[in-house]
């Protein structure tokens, strides 16, 4: 991987991808689906990680009409039950021997008050905490590969002034859209945090975390309510299509010029849509000691200790 700052990266850039092997989560619909869909025309191999398996065969089912020579896959995985991403895990080992990224793309958005099947706010469990834990168990198959694990952050983490650590999943005073900005600036944290514990252990395997700016997707639809839903529907006029705003993601976990650490995005007015370049966390999301805290919270409630050693 280059060094050099990405300034306008386009799907022209991508390279022939035979033999490589991806796993997306969410990858059914919206950004997730349109990541698969270049992936696919590049000849990649490609793992749909979806809730629905009726959804996840039909998005096989239309990606099978896009040209291109690699496999495609259905894994079965719901990130608000961590039974489910056990069983996951299980069905990707069982899948291949190694994989050259994960992209941790599903995620859900301003829902009313909910908790995941293990007792977590919806959001902090589905976005962060289901992501840290799959890609927990199938790290042993990037790092087969030496490759890349891409966090989905959002511009929303800039709303975020840090983590709740008094109350993450703001069980005494619950506000949607700053329990989904906390969310996905712990996307960013934990990315970063696992990039530095990889770089410090001397691992081969990349850390690149990006964004998809504003892009309209059944993430507008599927969890705000009322007034926020038409807010959105209204919104989504004005947004990038699927095919622009995965972009970044095809860069992060694919594209030669991606630099390990780094955090890409659209890079027009308020990182909301335009050209994708490399892009500038906010200071809450470069606090190395809120990360380190983070991930300890995060083995805490997941039950599972995470130690990235120097490869074998």
């Amino acid at each position: 991987m280059t060094d050099a700052r990405v300034k306008d990266w386009r799907i022209e850039q991508l390279g022939d991808l035979t033999g490589r092997r991806y796993l997306i989560t969410g990858a059914n619909s919206g950004v997730g689906f349109a990541a698969a869909q270049h992936l696919r025309r590049a000849n990649a191999d490609v793992l749909l990680a979806c809730r629905s398996t009726t959804k996840g065969e039909q998005a096989i089912a239309a990606l099978r009409q896009v040209p291109g020579d690699g496999d495609l896959h259905l894994i079965e995985l719901d990130l608000a039950s961590t039974d489910s991403i056990r069983r996951a895990g299980d069905s990707v080992h069982a899948a291949t021997d190694g994989l050259d990224g994960v992209v941790n793309n599903a995620g859900i958005m301003t829902p009313p008050q909910q908790q995941t099947a293990d007792g977590f706010e919806l959001q902090f469990g589905t976005n962060h905490l289901g992501h840290f834990l799959l890609n927990h168990l199938v790290f042993d198959l990037v790092s087969a590969r030496n490759g890349r694990v891409v966090p989905v952050s959002s511009i929303a983490h800039r709303q975020s002034p840090g983590i709740n650590f008094d109350d993450p999943m703001f069980s005494r005073n619950y506000s949607a859209s700053k329990a989904y900005a906390q969310s996905k600036l712990a996307n960013l944290l934990y990315g970063l945090e696992l990039d530095r514990r990889l770089r410090a252990a001397g691992s081969e395997v990349s850390v690149v975390c990006c964004h998809p700016g504003y892009t309209a997707t059944n993430l507008q639809t599927t969890g705000p309510t009322g007034i926020m839903r038409v807010v959105f529907q209204v919104a989504n006029v004005l947004a990038m299509r699927p095919e622009q705003g995965s972009l970044s993601e095809v860069l992060a976990v694919a594209g030669d010029e991606a630099r390990p650490g780094a955090y890409y995005g659209p890079t027009g007015f308020g990182e909301i849509r335009g050209p994708v370049g490399e892009c500038t966390p906010t200071d809450p999301a470069r606090d190395e000691a809120a990360a380190a805290r983070l991930w300890a919270l995060s083995e805490e409630l997941l039950g599972i200790t995470w130690t990235v050693t120097e490869p074998a």
